[in-house]
């Protein structure tokens, strides 16, 4: 490639009003117009048009309550022991099994899902979720086995 041939690439800087003459957009007014609020400063975001009118930000409601300070990730499924007794025995149990089962629904991928002691357990089992201490307890009694 020659020095030539290689396209060219100009760009303007941004004009800096008010600085002068010699700027592009200097003098009295800079651009601004004549008087008013928009000519003295920037008008505020969240300015509505007058001080009577009480603003967006102030008639919207307070967040109150115990949930103030929650989070509003999603929180994974929770599934008890007890329902996994309808599935068959020595099953590999996953999202998508426990979906195709139809003990969770379709979106529960996003969110996760967590298993616990809640009930007993009388198949073996292998389970390749979070579970709670007592839900992985049970699950090793019943003869299954916990994979993370």
């Amino acid at each position: 490639m020659k020095l030539n041939e290689i396209p060219k690439t100009t760009s303007k800087s941004k004009k800096r009003v008010g600085r002068g003459y010699g700027s592009g957009k200097g003098g009295h007014t800079s651009g601004r117009g004549q008087k008013g609020q928009k000519s003295r400063s920037k008008v505020g975001l969240l300015f509505e048009g007058t001080k009577m009118r009480k603003s967006l930000i102030k008639r919207m409601p307070f967040l109150r309550g115990k949930g103030k300070f929650k989070s509003f990730r999603p929180q994974p499924i929770i599934i008890n022991l007890k329902y996994l007794n309808l599935l068959p025995e020595g099953s590999k149990v996953d999202i998508k099994f426990l979906i195709k089962h139809g003990l969770i629904k379709a979106d529960a991928e996003k969110c996760g899902v967590k298993i616990l002691g809640d009930g007993q357990l009388e198949k073996a089992l292998t389970v390749k979720l979070p579970t709670s201490k007592t839900a992985a307890k049970k699950i090793k009694k019943a003869g299954g086995e916990i994979v993370d």
